[in-house]
């Protein structure tokens, strides 16, 4: 079996990024024209070019498993145990598992009734965003401790906590703030999934633009 290039699938990682804002924009520039700003992003899979939505959350499953499997990669390349980290990966998993399943079973939209997959949707949606932001947080916080990952680490941490906040401001508002959390629960939702994102992105480049390129040229290859 053919090695796994850790830098080109990093590389996909990025493109996959990339794709997703690509479709995220054209999904909301066709009609029916929704608010983006009081709107979940998820309302986008609703409608005649709901397909565009449902794809994207495909695409936002797999670079998450690619970025998944890139980290595990790196992680036994530079002589780690995969135990060490095997809370961050499973709190990683089930964010990429989540999106894939998004993409199955679409919300309700606002003023609608609450339909079976619409609550399978929220449900998913809750744990997905839940366990990303952690997932994200404890990956982090395991690098520490190693020289290779230690330079990842010091922006990787700060972009984590950002990451959970966001996620907690988006989750919690609707409890705490209703009406703030009805004209801006859209953006805050893009807020949290944009710097979800981020975190991925940025951990991905660094190891292109700098681990990788010293200590690990290839993910499975054997010595």
């Amino acid at each position: 079996m053919e090695p796994i290039n850790g830098r080109r699938l990093y590389f996909i990682v990025l493109i996959g990024i990339v794709l997703y804002l690509i479709l995220d924009v054209v999904a909301q520039l066709l009609p029916p024209h929704y608010n983006w700003i009081t709107q979940a992003e998820s309302d986008l899979a609703v409608g005649p070019f709901g397909y565009i939505m449902a794809i994207n959350f495909l695409n936002r499953g797999l670079l998450s498993i690619a970025f998944l499997f890139a980290f595990m990669g790196t992680i036994r390349l530079i002589g780690e145990s995969l135990t060490r980290y095997s809370r961050g990966f499973l709190f990683f998993g089930a964010w990429s598992v989540g999106a894939l399943l998004l993409a199955f079973f679409p919300t309700d939209v606002p003023a609608t009734p609450i339909s079976w997959h619409g609550a399978i949707h929220l449900i998913v949606a809750l744990i997905a965003f839940l366990t990303g932001a952690i997932g994200a947080f404890v990956l982090s916080l395991e690098m520490k401790g190693n020289q290779t990952l230690q330079n990842v680490r010091r922006f990787a941490l700060p972009l984590a906590v950002l990451v959970v906040v966001f996620c907690l401001l988006e989750l919690l508002t609707p409890f705490i703030l209703p009406h703030l959390s009805a004209r801006f629960g859209g953006f805050l939702e893009r807020i949290f999934l944009g710097s979800m994102l981020a975190w991925i992105a940025a951990v991905s480049a660094y190891m292109i633009r700098h681990e990788l390129k010293k200590v690990l040229p290839t993910i499975g290859k054997k010595p």
